[in-house]
């Protein structure tokens, strides 16, 4: 897929089908979050894949998006700096990479985060940035079926004009 048609096509996905994602699936999505950049590429975070589900779903917004998803990983920042930022590029890189293979997501808000160290085993000084959650969509999408600029058009964003300046 065409990387801007996968940039702009991309939705998050809530519903999942039951299928579980191939070993190589996953390798790929998390060698994408590996491989983000980050500041001085101090490279303060890694990810932890999440089994225990209902565990987790307990200490996010929104449990459904975690019952039903059959991969969920942690992205757990440490140190001082903008390891937020380099948590949400590593996002955002594993979220495109599901997407190119047909593969829904969605980040995931954590509610609790004292909750979730326990769960995801943390170290003193680290924090989960962002809970991501992959499957397989329960209805099937084709993101080829638009141009980049129907996909544009059809985007709930506020006007370009209005996001974007020059000074």
């Amino acid at each position: 897929m065409d990387a801007f048609l996968a940039v702009v096509s991309k939705r998050e996905l809530r519903e999942y089908d039951e299928r579980p994602l191939a070993p190589e699936s996953t390798r790929r999505i998390l060698e994408a979050g590996r491989l983000a950049g980050s500041s001085r590429n101090r490279q303060q975070r890694r990810f932890v894949v999440l089994t225990d589900r209902a565990a987790v779903a307990e200490t996010v917004y929104m449990p459904s998006n975690v019952r039903d998803a059959p991969f969920v990983v942690a992205i757990v920042t440490a140190g001082k700096g903008p390891a937020g930022l380099d948590a949400g590029r590593a996002a955002q890189n594993m979220m495109l990479a599901a997407h190119n293979e047909g593969i829904g997501s969605c980040p995931n808000g954590v509610a609790d985060a004292d909750a979730i160290a326990r769960v995801a085993g943390l170290a003193e000084g680290e924090a989960v940035a962002t809970i991501l959650t992959f499957g397989y969509p329960a209805r099937p999408r084709d993101p080829e079926r638009r141009s980049a600029d129907e996909w544009i058009a059809r985007a709930d964003r506020k006007p370009f004009d209005e996001i974007v300046s020059e000074r």
